[in-house]
């Protein structure tokens, strides 16, 4: 489907939805400064033909403006006439859909998921075991165990997007970079927030856990 054949209200929808959930994030400071990005997918979908709209680059997120978002494809392209230009991160955004088909990509920086992705940084993924909130993952088994990968935070975007397809797990919907954030998506926005929400839980119980046992 070419983007402009996708209907006028599902964008209009896309774009309501989006400006509602950067409110609740920005209203827990998961945006310092004009940091992270949201993403949600539009239209039809194949691994070579897709669109979504994503935050705009350098927006105080903590405001709404018509100038909150802009439409792009798969290759982070706007889709339409605009002097806005997308996240500089739109690449991985284009990367974790095209290997995982979701509908929703959110990235957000907190101290927790920067501390964590730190401590585990050399081993390269975060190991969680016995924790509830691993449920909010679709994993039911008892004392479940999981790796959420950690990517170096490199200054070429192009070369983190590179790394995605190699430790992207698809049953674990989420990815730190090194010292920067998380990456959590899911088949629609609902999922992605939920997602995102019990990452950053984990995070802030990993970093308590580990101050206890000092």
């Amino acid at each position: 489907m070419s983007f402009v054949n996708i209907p006028l209200e599902h964008k209009q929808a896309a774009l309501q939805e989006l400006g509602s959930i950067k409110e609740q994030f920005a209203a827990r400071h998961w945006f310092p400064g004009t940091s992270g990005n949201l993403s949600l997918r539009v239209g039809e979908y194949t691994p070579e033909n897709f669109h979504f709209a994503i935050t705009a680059s350098g927006k105080d997120k903590s405001v709404s403006t018509p100038s909150d978002f802009l439409f792009v494809d798969q290759d982070g392209r706007p889709c339409e006439t605009t002097g806005l230009k997308p996240s500089a991160e739109t690449l991985i955004h284009c990367e974790i859909y095209r290997e995982t088909g979701c509908g929703a990509v959110f990235h957000v920086h907190t101290v927790f998921n920067n501390l964590v992705s730190e401590y585990f940084g050399e081993q390269g993924a975060v190991p969680i075991q016995g924790l509830e909130l691993i449920k909010a993952f679709n994993i039911w088994e008892e004392n479940a165990a999981i790796t959420i990968p950690v990517l170096p935070n490199y200054a070429e975007i192009p070369k983190i997007a590179e790394l995605v397809s190699g430790v992207l797990n698809q049953s674990i919907p989420g990815i730190l970079l090194r010292g920067h954030g998380i990456y959590a998506w899911g088949k629609n926005a609902f999922e992605a927030k939920r997602h995102l929400e019990a990452f950053e839980f984990i995070f802030e119980y990993i970093y308590r856990d580990l101050l206890l046992k000092k």
